[in-house]
């Protein structure tokens, strides 16, 4: 490998760190703020899941897991486990929209996509499993 090679490898990984960082701030910004009017009891809030009809305990419980999800993509040795965490909590959001509430899907979908680039910005920090024969 020569020193160019080994210069732009650097330049690459430095724009990948900034990217991902960037990309985490406002996801995590955005999440965190959803899950703050869930638990604050925000009117529209609470009339979403009276619609999607399973109790405000389900409102609790998605806004403590964003708030947490917000919080964690901020702590390096957790950030690629709850960029995974959203990206799934996202996907249900997205169904959810869809299939229940007939509406539009963009916003849980553009979120879920952003979560889905961090995750892969950052897979490499993702805890390996590993199998062990029976």
């Amino acid at each position: 490998m020569t020193t160019r090679d080994l210069s732009n490898e650097v330049t690459m990984h430095r724009a990948a760190t900034i990217a991902a960082w960037a990309l985490q701030i406002l996801l995590g910004l955005a999440i965190a703020g959803g899950g703050v009017l869930k638990l604050s009891g925000d009117p529209a809030m609470v009339q979403m899941f009276d619609d999607i009809g399973v109790g405000q305990w389900l409102r609790v419980a998605i806004g403590v897991l964003e708030i947490a999800g917000g919080v964690g993509l901020m702590i390096p040795r957790v950030r690629a486990l709850a960029a995974r965490c959203l990206l799934i909590l996202l996907i249900g959001a997205t169904v959810t929209n869809v299939i229940v509430l007939a509406t539009s899907p963009v916003v849980s979908l553009a979120l879920a996509m952003v979560a889905l680039v961090i995750l892969i910005l950052r897979r490499h920090e993702l805890p390996r499993t590993t199998r062990r024969s029976p």
